[in-house]
């Protein structure tokens, strides 16, 4: 029996004028035609645009690549999640009796859809709704994101590259050098970054072979961001 969804709000530190929207945002589409899938959609977004505006104010220097990495390092599936289960939401989902049986409230998915479906309820809620979502957003993700500003930031390409493919369960990648040219004092190197799986590899170039690796594993994270 699922539980009282102001247990929830309270959890959530909101109070919800419209318990609809609540109620909507923890039911799954296979318990019936009035579910969370349209509120899932407009809290991606939601939760995109919040967590994009806080690395663009926390990280001036950073390039649009690697902000884009480190917002995919705050938002993925695991990381929703874990904060789903941080508020037990497991405990409020409606689910259709299939989903109950095969345990639907432990599901990465189930739970990461919900409570983006929370926030996208949130900004519905009142003309103050985007405020609401934004401050939830920050209580729940504030340990996440003072960790980035410790440990991301200072990660090269390489690293982040890696990471990204063991997250993701993919190859490591393979790095190979497609040309040197100049002078033994003033070379110029051209390395390939291949990944299993992946079509297109992808090259980079510097003045030394660690830092055309370097750039190679930079447009591989690129590629990737677009393909996976």
């Amino acid at each position: 029996m699922t539980r009282s969804l102001d247990a929830l709000g309270r959890a959530l530190g909101y109070r919800f004028n419209n318990a609809e929207l609540l109620e909507a945002a923890v039911t799954h589409r296979s318990a019936g035609s009035r579910n969370n899938e349209r509120l899932e959609f407009l809290g991606d977004a939601v939760l995109g645009y919040v967590i994009a505006e806080w690395l663009f104010e926390h990280f001036p220097d950073a390039p649009e690549g690697q902000l884009s990495r480190l917002r995919a390092t705050l938002v993925k599936r695991e990381s929703l999640a874990s904060i789903a289960r941080e508020l037990q939401l497991g405990d409020y989902l409606r689910l259709g009796s299939g989903e109950l049986k095969s345990g639907g409230f432990r599901r990465d998915s189930i739970l990461s859809d919900a409570f983006e479906a929370i926030l996208g309820a949130m900004v519905l809620d009142s003309d103050s709704g985007l405020d609401a979502s934004r401050a939830c957003i920050y209580r729940f993700f504030a340990d996440r994101m003072a960790q980035l500003s410790a440990v991301d930031e200072l990660k090269d390409p390489k690293t982040l590259l890696q990471e990204y493919l063991q997250s993701h369960k993919l190859e490591l990648p393979a790095y190979d050098v497609l040309e040197v040219t100049g002078k033994a004092h003033d070379q110029y190197f051209v390395v390939e970054c291949r990944v299993g799986g992946i079509p297109e590899p992808a090259r980079g170039e510097g003045r030394s072979r660690r830092r055309a690796e370097q750039c190679a594993a930079q447009a591989m994270l690129a590629q990737l961001e677009n393909t996976v």
